[in-house]
């Protein structure tokens, strides 16, 4: 992704009141009373940089393969600074789509989906770009035919949030649905939206002058994981779970991000936001959403995210005592970073919810940078069994194990029989390994999943403004401690399990730590 410094981070001079009543708006229609096979146009914008060429034309390209993109329907656009032509952007972004040895079967897929992509070159401030880039989706509208309420527009924005309220005022005012096709006109904004909860406000504010909450589409991809999007189904399509998934029974939640590599090249960009910006805020909270969340009424998108906001909303403020942040050493040495940084790239958070199900219930949000291993996953810890006499409580709690990340399981830890002929207790488990259950499926990638359901229309996975502005509320007191310098990182080793500190807080938190067990994915 081109740096920010790179492109105008003006966000000055949007629309004015006359220019929003004059300027052609097409509101989003019901998702139910627009076609699905109409006319659609793909818009890659900050085609050039890396969040485009590493996730956003994969995902794609493989919507293509399978099926869900055809070459009678959609046109794919890149819109960005480089003076590069259409052949340059398909060999820059060609090996990213077929790495290694390709079979002939997937070489004339990938031909066909290149042939689909048009280069448009032009400022992110300016309209004489976005003017030619409508000219060229109108060509192609023109071109496939299109009918009366058909045509579809969807622009991803690969950018830096500073560059948001530009290009979305230039898409407002040159690249909207101005015809009789009708249709729909979507956008896709990345995180992070904002710093705080001022910033993100005042994005939010800007947008909506901008777009209807239903045409834009926060992307957040850990709601596109397979695992994650597998909550709402565990937890309310499964009897036995309904009346364990409570205080009653749940002694603590943790919620875990852990990478075994540090900054890599990203030490200025990561500077500025910090491992509780970057994962905590966003990926863990939504998380914790789901797995804390009340039963919705419906599977309709808008009373999921209301459920969500009411978990958010019923957060109690976290107090530094509940913190314990990190910095791995040598993360200064990275000639991005400052040498005096006071940026965490590791953090605790213990969070409580104030409510009839959650009441006193730990929720542990645990991430971090250069630690011993690489995973993501929901442990929910139960309470100790009253009446222990098989005096097997040493051995550890009763877990539910959910996997996000590297290899995709659930597991359930459990007290068995030793087998043989004494009578001894041992920790196993009940598994169910994604890849070995399901060895003929291919899971697919977060952002396949997302940009195939902003082409649907169906919002459940994204963000809502109101639940962005929860978010940031919870956080935002802390961030600014932070920032001032009240709230300070201890050092750890890089490829440790981070401050000792940490675990002791987990202690406090009341989590039991099984020793002697590892859980050792299957394999084939």
């Amino acid at each position: 992704m081109p740096s920010s410094s790179e492109m105008s981070s003006s966000s000055d001079s949007l629309v004015d009141s006359t220019e929003l009543k004059n300027a052609p708006l097409r509101i989003d229609k019901d998702v139910d009373s627009v076609l699905d096979n109409g006319c659609l146009s793909i818009v890659v914008l900050g085609a050039s940089g890396d969040l485009a060429k590493k996730k956003t034309f994969p995902a794609l390209f493989h919507l293509f393969k399978q099926g869900f993109l055809t070459t009678n329907e959609v046109h794919i656009f890149g819109y960005a600074r480089s003076k590069i032509t259409d052949e340059d952007l398909r060999d820059r972004i060609s090996s990213y789509l077929s790495p290694g040895e390709v079979s002939t079967e997937s070489s004339e897929s990938l031909s066909k989906f290149l042939k689909l992509i048009k280069y448009v070159s032009g400022s992110y401030d300016h309209e004489d770009g976005f003017l030619l880039l409508n000219d060229e989706i109108s060509k192609h509208e023109t071109t496939k035919n299109s009918q009366e309420g058909t045509s579809r527009r969807l622009f991803y924005l690969a950018l830096p949030p500073s560059v948001y309220p530009s290009v979305s005022k230039m898409i407002r005012t040159c690249c909207m649905n101005q015809s009789h096709l009708g249709g729909w006109t979507r956008i896709v904004v990345e995180k992070p939206f904002g710093k705080d909860l001022k910033s993100s406000e005042e994005l939010s504010a800007q947008l909506g002058e901008l777009f209807d909450e239903p045409q834009i589409y926060r992307i957040d991809h850990y709601l596109g994981k397979e695992l994650v999007q597998n909550l709402l189904v565990l937890r309310f399509a499964n009897r036995f779970f309904l009346p364990l998934w409570n205080r009653d029974n749940i002694a603590n939640i943790q919620i875990v991000f852990r990478e075994d590599f540090g900054t890599e090249g990203r030490g200025g960009y990561f500077d500025e936001y910090g491992i509780i910006r970057d994962i905590i805020q966003n990926h863990l909270l939504q998380v914790l959403c789901l797995v804390a969340m009340e039963k919705p009424v419906s599977l309709k998108p808008e009373h999921i995210r209301d459920e969500k906001v009411k978990v958010l909303q019923s957060v109690v403020p976290i107090k530094d005592e509940d913190v314990v942040l990190g910095q791995y050493q040598g993360y200064t040495d990275d000639p991005t970073v400052s040498d005096n940084s006071n940026t965490p790239t590791f953090a605790t958070v213990v969070m409580h919810i104030h409510n009839e199900r959650w009441e006193g219930v730990p929720f542990i949000l645990k991430a971090g940078k250069a630690l011993n291993s690489k995973k993501a996953e929901i442990r929910v810890q139960f309470k100790d069994v009253p009446g222990d006499i098989f005096k097997c409580q040493k051995q550890g709690r009763n877990e539910f194990v959910i996997r996000l990340q590297p290899s995709e399981a659930m597991y359930m830890k459990l007290t068995v029989k030793k087998p043989g002929l004494n009578m001894s207790t041992i920790q196993s488990e009940l598994d169910l390994s994604y890849s070995q259950r399901y060895q003929d499926v291919i899971i697919p990638e977060a952002y396949e999943r997302l940009i195939l359901d902003t082409v649907r229309g169906d919002q459940q996975h994204f963000v809502r403004r109101d639940e962005l502005k929860a978010a940031w509320e919870i956080f935002t007191p802390l961030l600014h401690r932070i920032d001032d310098g009240e709230v300070n990182p201890i050092s750890y080793k890089p490829g440790s399990r981070g401050p000792a500190e940490a675990d002791e807080l987990l202690s406090k938190a009341g989590y039991r730590q099984t020793h002697g067990y590892i859980w050792i994915p299957p394999s084939l």
